[in-house]
């Protein structure tokens, strides 16, 4: 691995790390607004390795940086008719047994003072704003990161493209066949043997002359197959090539993600360059926004039968879905990949680390809110 792509690794693990320390504060302040009194502020879970109080609260990190809590007293409520002086005996299994544990320790937390200072004698709207805090949190991360990202940068889903070739495709593989990687027996793309190479402008194609990428797209899908003369600048000097444009199946212009259709139609082989991408005003960041925050939902619902598939590529020797969920490991290993890619302009690096940050506090919002259970009633 090189040092771009550790740099890239170590930079998107301190964009989750503090997106992780916000989702706390997204907790910490409205408990402190209410008065319940909170012992510890915490990112990271195990061994301590700074820390430092203020007042009666203990904030710092831990050797493992892979969450976060706020302790706040009292989060566990006595059983009804308790006897705060005597505590009953787990002898209804193991689980009655831990919700025992957990609220022996509740218990000596609180001191003389602080009866009305815990978490379980709130008002149930105060206990659902501090529940809420924390998600809601991650949810105002990830809309400022994509807002600032639509508004400033550009909409990463509407390039601009210039009629420049960024890559040449090696040979023709049918759209439905969903792979990137060429067999024995796969034509050679028209492109590779006409000796366009990327960098080349398309200066006219089948005599006619190019000056945007939409232009030389709807002339290549038109052509019926058959040589055809492309004429392209190459370092400042023009050159005429021959072509032998060939029909294949292609995504139809109008196919989306989730609804892929395919149509034979006229296919030279080359991408075309990023000159930029479209900024958003505010109306069309909402309804980007609307449609974001719907896709998340979709995918975190989706997480338990994602998991089969998981498990059965880890386990079952199936084979791993491209789409399925990731780890915070995984995510670190594309940031990675991001920083260490030389085709990707300063720009667009910075674009793909935001999106993916956007997306994980999204993703955690969502899921944060699921387990969300009724918060009871005051003792």
């Amino acid at each position: 691995m090189d040092l771009l792509a550790v740099v890239g690794v170590l930079a998107f693990a301190v964009g989750l790390l503090l997106s992780i320390a916000l989702h706390e504060i997204g907790h910490l302040v409205p408990a402190k607004l209410f008065g319940i009194k909170v012992t510890q502020y915490m990112v990271g879970f195990g061994r301590t390795v700074w820390s430092r109080w203020r007042g009666e609260t203990e904030y710092g990190f831990k050797a493992i940086p892979l969450g976060g809590y706020v302790r706040m007293i009292g989060m566990f409520p006595p059983e009804p008719g308790d006897d705060p002086r005597r505590l009953r005996s787990a002898s209804t299994g193991p689980f009655q047994a831990l919700i025992e544990d957990a609220r022996r320790a509740a218990k000596v937390e609180i001191q003389p003072g602080d009866e009305e200072r815990v978490f379980y004698r709130q008002a149930w709207w105060k206990k659902l704003i501090v529940m809420l805090g924390g998600p809601m949190m991650n949810v105002v991360i990830a809309l400022t990161l994509a807002a600032g990202l639509l508004m400033t940068f550009g909409n990463p889903q509407k390039p601009v493209l210039t009629p420049v070739a960024s890559t040449v495709s090696e040979c023709v593989i049918p759209a439905s066949e969903n792979r990137v990687e060429c067999r024995p027996g796969d034509p050679i793309a028209p492109a590779a043997e006409a000796g366009i190479e990327p960098g080349d402008r398309f200066v006219s194609i089948a005599g006619t002359p190019i000056d945007t990428w939409d232009q030389a797209r709807e002339i290549i899908r038109d052509l019926p197959g058959g040589d055809t003369e492309v004429v392209v600048e190459r370092a400042g000097e023009l050159m005429t090539l021959t072509a032998p444009i060939m029909v294949s199946e292609r995504p139809t212009l109008d196919s989306t993600a989730d609804d892929l259709q395919f149509e034979y139609v006229g296919f030279l082989g080359v991408s075309p360059t990023i000159d930029h991408y479209e900024r958003e005003n505010f109306v069309g960041v909402v309804g980007w926004m609307a449609d974001f925050t719907g896709t998340k939902a979709k995918a975190v619902a989706s997480i338990p039968q994602r998991m089969v598939g998981v498990w059965d590529a880890a386990f079952g020797g199936g084979e791993r879905d491209v789409n399925g969920p990731i780890g915070i490991v995984g995510a670190g290993r594309i940031g990675g990949e991001i920083a260490s890619d030389d085709d990707l302009a300063g720009g667009q690096r910075v674009a793909s680390f935001v999106m993916p940050l956007a997306s994980f506090n999204m993703a955690i919002a969502l899921f944060k809110l699921i387990p969300l259970l009724p918060l009871g009633r005051r003792h």
